[in-house]
């Protein structure tokens, strides 16, 4: 197929989803098949809360803490849903993606730096995202880690061919990764045969277990959520589905909350089950995992091998998405900022030099994504205050503006995510 007949095709698509879409808004779809039009921005966004890096992060909190920070997770989803919400909403309400509404309220010099910090995020998460499909690679077929991860990055390319050729095949991609990954991890729970009881107390009640166990949960929380994604799902609704009324802008809205809680909850259930599994498992034996090849010979070692590959299986496909994903976010951002897009292709290839180099350089694959979380979270707070000031301004969101309880609640998110993320950078730099 070539560019115009790729062109072509996603247009005819496009065209189809606004029919059906349209049904919806006017009443006219009944049941499940009046949300389907809408359902897909938040899955790709999704994407982002379960990469490689809350791999990290999570088996080492179930395997040192048990059960004890479930209820991390927990807040930090449910944060998610919140921020995820108002990040669609502002492109539903204004046509725009949030860098690129930066642009028209800040200046120049602000844009310029919004922009480099941005990058410099999307890198940091393409580093975790790379790695963790490199290392995946490497478990399952023990092929060497250059070789996994040259093979990692013919994936990619070849997940972002597909973008190319429109956005709805792209999801289903996606959304189909998304659910191998849950399908794996469910496995792993049954087969770790976790404490129902232990797991509802660590749910529901919150508590810390010493200084490190702080540490980890902001970990968790930089893991969780991510800059990008903030970024990308305000891209992915503005011109997705376009309200030519304030009624239908709305109705949009109500729709995509919906996409929004589904994908959440599913991604909140990953990150859940992967601590659940360590806790089952790791705690339970008194082994402490830090390093996620370690966690790969232990599920070896304690549940067999078809438990290790399904480990192994969504490390990969959790890193070939998030990948994907961090290049939509990267393409997003330098045109919303600074008015400027490169290349699809070469801006995968730029991307991949820095894991890359850590491969090549030996470097321990688990303290990279480590080390790529604390970049992440110096970024969470540029993304996420504009945010919450443009979607609390009625002249910028007219009849989607927040109610005042949701901005009230949306700072109180804001300032808690970044306290933690402070103080996850003062103890990775000064100790």
């Amino acid at each position: 197929m070539n560019i115009e007949q790729a062109a072509q095709s996603s247009g005819n698509r496009n065209h189809s989803l606004q029919k059906i879409a349209a049904a919806s808004l006017k009443g006219e779809a009944r049941g499940f098949k009046k949300f389907l039009p809408f359902l897909g921005p938040a899955f790709i966004a999704a994407v982002a809360y379960i990469d490689p890096g809350n791999y990290a992060t999570n088996i080492s909190a179930g395997s040192q803490y048990g059960y004890t920070l479930l209820w991390v997770i927990l807040a930090s989803n449910l944060m998610a849903v919140l921020i995820q919400t108002m990040s669609a909403k502002l492109g539903i309400a204004t046509g725009k993606n949030l860098p690129e509404v930066c642009r028209d309220h800040f200046s120049k010099p602000t844009s310029f730096f919004l922009w480099i910090q941005a990058e410099l995020v999307v890198m940091a998460t393409d580093l975790a995202e790379f790695i963790g499909a490199s290392l995946g690679l490497y478990l399952i077929f023990k092929i060497p880690m250059v070789m996994a991860a040259l093979i990692a990055a013919a994936g990619s390319f070849m997940i972002l061919e597909i973008q190319r050729r429109g956005i709805r095949p792209l999801e289903a991609i996606i959304t189909g990764m998304i659910f191998v990954v849950v399908i794996a991890f469910g496995v792993q729970v049954f087969f770790a045969q976790p404490d129902a009881g232990q797991i509802l107390s660590g749910l529901l009640t919150p508590k810390f277990d010493g200084v490190d166990s702080v540490l980890l949960s902001a970990g968790m929380l930089g893991a969780t959520v991510m800059p990008h994604a903030i970024y990308l799902h305000s891209g992915l609704t503005q011109k997705r589905i376009i309200g030519k009324t304030e009624t239908e802008r709305k109705k949009i809205f109500h729709f995509e909350v919906v996409d929004v809680v589904i994908a959440m909850i599913i991604a909140g259930g990953i990150n859940a089950s992967m601590l659940i599994v360590a806790a089952a498992l790791f705690n339970k034996a008194g082994i402490k995992v830090e390093d996620l090849d370690v966690a790969f010979y232990q599920f070896d070692h304690l549940l067999g091998s078809f438990a290790a590959i399904l480990f192994g299986v969504g490390l990969l496909l959790a890193g070939l998405s998030s990948s994907t994903v961090g290049t939509m976010s990267g393409d997003i951002i330098m045109q919303g900022f600074i008015r400027r897009r490169i290349p699809i292709y070469l801006r995968r290839c730029i991307t991949m030099i820095p894991p890359l180099t850590i491969i090549l350089l030996g470097i321990n694959p688990t303290k990279a994504l480590v080390m790529s979380q604390v970049v992440l979270s110096f970024g969470i707070a540029f993304a996420l205050v504009p945010l919450i000031v443009f979607t609390s301004n009625k002249k910028i969101m007219k009849s989607l503006v927040n109610r005042k309880i949701t901005t009230i609640f949306a700072w109180l998110i804001a300032t808690l995510i970044i306290a933690l993320n402070l103080f996850l950078l003062c103890q990775t730099i000064f100790g």
